[in-house]
């Protein structure tokens, strides 16, 4: 795809959210911090509906990803297939993060369908950087829910690096990694029934 091509993508999904933008909840967003360069106040469920009007490419969701639209950045993680999204990818997008909704959508959308998420949990939630803790832990979640039972070994290991995670100032990781925990709690007792 030629870069005027991906320029026509990126601005017709713009047209797209204009069309749907709720100014009431993007100036609640904006009073709450929420501070992009565009925030067009589109729900959750509707972006979902909106991403299967386009493309499910890396180019696309990589320059939707690049825009400071917060619709952009949800859409991204959607749009993005997995399987041609690298680990050092992931890695980046993280780092890139500014919002917790961004770090919730990106781990539900896209890293939880990673072939190599259990891998990003680890390496994750030891990191000292606040969003890089959190998707560790939502991905955790995640995968837990789905069905990922961990060995005896690295459940230990995920119990402990929740009691470490409780303690963080950063409440959005403090509610993750309980979630974890208690998930984790579960995969110890059938492991005791057994």
């Amino acid at each position: 795809m030629d870069q005027q091509e991906l320029h026509e993508q990126v601005r017709n999904v713009k047209l797209h959210l204009r069309g749907v933008m709720n100014g009431v909840t993007s100036q609640s967003m904006r009073e709450k911090g929420l501070t992009y360069k565009v925030n067009f106040g589109v729900e959750l469920p509707r972006l979902r509906e909106l991403a299967e009007e386009f493309p499910h490419t890396s180019a696309l969701a990589g320059a939707l990803w690049k825009e400071d639209i917060r619709e952009c950045r949800i859409l991204a993680g959607i749009l993005q297939p997995a399987e041609d999204f690298s680990p050092e990818m992931a890695d980046l997008w993280v780092e890139q993060m500014r919002f917790p909704e961004e770090a919730d959508c990106t781990v539900m959308h896209l890293f939880a369908r990673l072939p190599y998420a259990s891998q990003k949990v680890f390496e994750w939630i030891a990191r000292d950087e606040e969003y890089f803790q959190l998707c560790g832990w939502q991905l955790l979640n995640r995968l837990l829910g789905k069905g990922m039972v961990p060995s005896e070994r690295d459940l230990n290991e995920l119990n402990d690096q929740a009691e470490a995670a409780l303690q963080s100032s950063n409440r959005f990781i403090q509610k993750a990694a309980y979630n974890a925990q208690g998930r984790l709690w579960e995969c110890t007792e059938e492991r005791s029934e057994d």
